[in-house]
């Protein structure tokens, strides 16, 4: 059975994607359970000041600056796969030891490192889609992808609402992080690096994207090297929009559990469950664009308005301020859902922009700059709750980021021959 639109392969989306969707999730959840475990003792057990709170909430993502162009360059070179196996046992054994660390220098060590063991697979992942999925598949593909990130959010803050309660933070990391491992050996037995690789194609089926992927190439606009890849005006303009998108994003991520569970008699199980509840309207969201945004002309017509839209919520629940809890939280679900929902359309559009020799580079670049967005999100927000003793001036800096984010993707041109 083939697709009736255009004669490919319906296989790959069944066989490739559940499989990239929970490594994915997995990648995630490390990154997004810290927060919780700050809000759950983990503070207080190794007498962590806000200060250095900050700064470990946003070390991964230090750590995840500093190797994303190596690691994508070697994805797109070499093997995506052989390095998502290894960042895959990497990342869940030092998932599992954060919760054995008994001194803030330990805790230091390990969320750097986690960020540097992570730090190709998003960029990997997105190169390996590219050698299996057309541009009028594309934008669905990476949400399916991505969607890992906000479901693993959702069952992971009420799953973990329920570990630290019953068991405490250190068995909530170690059970969280053991499944990385295992599911190292079922990603290097289910997937495959290119079509031309699959023994469930047939040759008709690998010779029919192939001419896809031709197609798409010839169109694009030629670049040489990455030397001037990087230094196109539409691959800058991208790094800062990903880098002030990010910092809304993780100031987000990292800080949502503190902001709930500062309301009064909000426990830690409701927190999760509170917690869980904009991701579950990102997920309807991403679901939602990405199919649309297959069917329309212009990619960044399904990115901008829901930056905008985030900009809006975060200004609203600034001149809210803290005396009106529930309200201001249902503005950080509209937050939050809005500045997810883009993610599968960005990702496609910088495929279509460039070349193959030179787009696993850029995504590197692009990642890295969102990473770098994400240290600052993490850690600013922190420290702005912490000097404050509110989150309003974290509601407005995110704010700011976001409509910057917002100007920037409207002037993005996209050049093609």
């Amino acid at each position: 059975m083939k697709d009736s639109k255009n004669n490919l392969s319906p296989q790959r989306w069944y066989r490739l994607l559940p499989v990239a969707f929970i490594t994915y999730s997995l990648a995630y959840l490390d990154r997004a359970n810290f927060g919780f475990a700050a809000a759950g003792g983990m503070a207080e057990d190794l007498q962590i000041t806000p200060a250095i709170s900050s700064l470990l909430s946003s070390l991964f993502f230090l750590g995840y600056f500093f190797f994303q162009i190596p690691g994508a360059r070697y994805a797109s070179q070499n093997s995506a796969k052989k390095l998502i196996f290894w960042s895959l046992i990497l990342w869940g054994g030092l998932a599992a030891a954060t919760g054995m660390v008994h001194d803030v220098y330990s805790l230091i060590a390990i969320r750097f490192l986690l960020g540097v063991v992570e730090s190709a697979v998003m960029p990997a992942m997105l190169i390996l889609l590219s050698n299996w999925f057309t541009k009028q598949e594309r934008s669905r593909a990476n949400t399916l992808l991505i969607l890992g990130n906000p479901a693993t959010v959702l069952w992971m803050s009420v799953a973990s609402g329920y570990l630290i309660d019953a068991l405490g933070w250190r068995w909530m990391f170690i059970i969280q992080g053991l499944p990385g491992v295992i599911w190292a050996f079922f990603w290097w037995r289910l997937v495959e690096e290119k079509p031309a690789d699959a023994k469930w194609l047939s040759a008709e089926e690998k010779k029919e994207l192939a001419h896809h992927f031709e197609e798409e190439q010839h169109a694009i606009k030629p670049v040489q090297n990455y030397a001037e890849a990087f230094r196109s005006k539409t691959v800058i303009l991208l790094c800062i929009q990903y880098l002030l998108w990010n910092v809304g994003v993780y100031g987000f991520v990292m800080w949502l559990p503190t902001i709930i569970k500062s309301a009064p008699d909000v426990s830690i199980v409701t927190t999760g469950w509170l917690a869980a509840v904009p991701y579950l309207f990102a997920i309807i969201g991403m679901l939602a664009t990405s199919y649309y945004a297959d069917r329309g002309s212009k990619r960044k017509n399904f990115i901008w308005p829901f930056l905008l839209l985030g900009t809006l919520a975060f200004s609203f629940s600034y001149y809210l301020g803290s005396t009106h809890f529930w309200l201001s939280y249902g503005l950080l679900i509209v937050a939050g859902a809005a500045m997810y929902i883009p993610y599968g359309p960005f990702f496609a559009l910088v495929t279509e922009v460039l070349p193959r020799n030179v787009s696993g580079g850029a995504i590197g670049l692009i990642n890295s700059m969102g990473a770098l967005g994400s240290f600052g999100g993490a850690y600013l927000v922190g420290v702005l709750n912490a000097h404050t003793k509110s989150f309003s001036a974290a509601y407005l800096f995110m704010a700011s980021c976001l409509f910057l984010a917002t100007v920037i993707t409207l002037t993005i041109r996209t050049e093609k021959k």
